[in-house]
């Protein structure tokens, strides 16, 4: 994007960095997420927020802050350990604590406060934290304590500098929006954050840098790819070729009704069925890295053969979220085509040497699917739940082929439509079908069975990284339970998955 006016968030190692960025521009100012070692202030930085995290200021290896940024005039507000931080390098002291606090803790403001202005005397906070400030630099004062007696936020007015003990970007703590948007008035920046605008912005940028050239992107029917290609169609039109491979790892029908729906949305897809040619290449495999590397290596094949075809090529589209950016520690793309990697699928060879378009690098995913909805892209698309990129083939334990894809692809169906139709789909964040490769005794009318078994797996989680299994009634499991074995001929077993992540993995493989 054009630089602008911006909230900087100095990543400490907090598991809140990216809700926290998140809470700023929900509040209409733009936020970015930086590296503190590879930060320098400039004119377009309104204010600075440092991070918690899980070190101590008196660890040998622990991040830290440079004069520069401390002594910048910016207003700067740090949260746990980049409260601690503050006060160790400028002049305070900070405790080793035994005690700490640890979840819902009540604070009581002590004394005037221009970062808690508008906020009730006591409130209930969000703490982690072991050690905690003693003694404030010189200059600041503690203007709230918890009720445990430790000091919970101290404040210079004279140099712009604020530090709260507990965490106000979660919603385990009251006012904390209103603390947030307190330190965006301290810092004078004018709301800039809208997502009808960056839109807007975007396509001039691509149409203006690309011209007249051609561009291809991979679409799989899911939020990410959509909302990119779409975006890009509306900039480069028919000079944009969006390329659905189907590698026959699809649910059922997808197929055929995902470029349908994409077809629908103005994008003139280009279909190309290898399915077979996966599938060939699967046989006898059952290690699921070697069906990742398979899989990955033949869609390159595939992506690449088609792309060869196509005359002033010049650029590929990326779904890259900013989520993916931050995870990988990238700070800026590189002139090398990479399609984006999911479960490992991979990327295009460098000898293809296209550059890279990323309408969506500065986004997180809530702010895709609102850029989806202003862009008129159906709910249906939207709200459709994670796939990963090797498909189903990392949902059948052992060796795919095509009688086993079959049973997957009709008990997922089953799983997944009953969620629809109980009105479930949309209350759990990713649920799927897992084919096991084992048989079990059944009894079918008077004879005995032995068939397959398939676990059903639905969670709860918002970027994937952490997930809770959904606690689906009793009642819809046994329905589902009973229409699977009654419809799906070859299973004889179902089991539900009530495994956290962590210890396990969303995905069975």
């Amino acid at each position: 994007m054009k630089l602008q006016e911006k909230i900087v968030v100095l990543d400490y190692g907090s598991q809140y960095t990216q809700l926290l960025a998140r809470r700023i521009r929900e509040l209409g100012f733009y936020s970015e997420i930086v590296i503190p070692k590879d930060f320098k202030p400039d004119n377009f930085v309104k204010g600075i927020v440092l991070s918690g995290g899980p070190n101590s200021v008196y660890d040998p290896n622990s991040p830290d802050i440079s004069t520069e940024v401390l002594e910048s005039g910016i207003p700067i507000l740090g949260i746990c350990y980049g409260m601690q931080l503050l006060a160790h390098k400028l002049g305070g002291e900070v405790e080793e604590g035994e005690l700490g606090e640890y979840g819902g803790v009540e604070i009581e403001i002590t004394d005037s406060s221009k970062l808690l202005y508008g906020v009730p005397r006591r409130i209930r906070t969000w703490m982690s934290h072991g050690d905690s400030v003693k003694k404030p630099p010189e200059g600041f004062e503690v203007t709230a304590k918890s009720l445990n007696n430790i000091v919970a936020v101290i404040e210079n007015r004279k140099k712009n500098i604020y530090a709260v003990q507990f965490h106000p970007e979660v919603a385990q703590t009251e006012y904390g929006s209103s603390i947030i948007r307190n330190f965006l008035s301290i810092t004078g920046m004018k709301p800039n954050w809208n997502l009808e605008n960056y839109v807007k912005t975007k396509i001039e940028e691509i149409r203006e840098r690309v011209g007249n050239s051609k561009a291809i992107c991979a679409v799989s029917g899911g939020v990410d790819s959509t909302v990119a290609a779409v975006i890009v169609n509306k900039a480069l039109g028919n000079n944009l070729i969006p390329i659905f491979v189907n590698h026959g790892l699809l649910r059922m029908n997808e197929e055929l009704e995902v470029p349908k729906s994409l077809k629908k949305l103005g994008l003139k897809i280009l279909v190309v069925d290898a399915s077979k040619e996966f599938l060939s290449k699967l046989r006898n495999v059952e290690d699921p890295e070697m069906k990742r590397k398979i899989i990955g290596e033949t869609f390159i094949r595939v992506f690449e053969r088609e792309a060869n075809k196509i005359e002033g090529l010049e650029y590929l589209v990326q779904g890259t979220i900013y989520s993916d950016v931050i995870e990988s520690g990238s700070t800026g793309s590189s002139n090398i085509a990479k399609i984006k990697s999911h479960h490992n699928v991979g990327g295009l060879p460098e000898k293809m040497d296209l550059k890279i378009i990323e309408p969506l690098r500065e986004l997180f995913k809530d702010e895709v699917r609102k850029i989806g909805s202003i862009l008129n892209i159906p709910d249906e698309i939207l709200q459709r739940h994670p796939f990963p990129g090797p498909g189903l083939a990392i949902r059948i334990i052992g060796e795919v082929t095509e009688e086993n894809l079959q049973l997957l692809k009709k008990a997922d169906r089953i799983f997944i439509d009953l969620l629809k139709d109980k009105g479930l789909y949309d209350k759990v964040w990713q649920a799927f079908a897992v084919l096991l490769p084992i048989k079990s005794v059944g009894v079918v009318g008077d004879k005995r069975a032995y068939e397959n078994v398939v676990a059903l797996r639905a969670v709860q989680s918002t970027e994937g990284m952490t997930a809770e299994w959904s606690n689906l009634s009793y009642e819809f499991l046994d329905e589902v339970a009973k229409k699977i074995i009654g419809s799906v001929k070859g299973i004889g077993r179902v089991v539900y998955d009530v495994t956290s992540k962590p210890p396990a993995t969303i995905e069975w493989e």
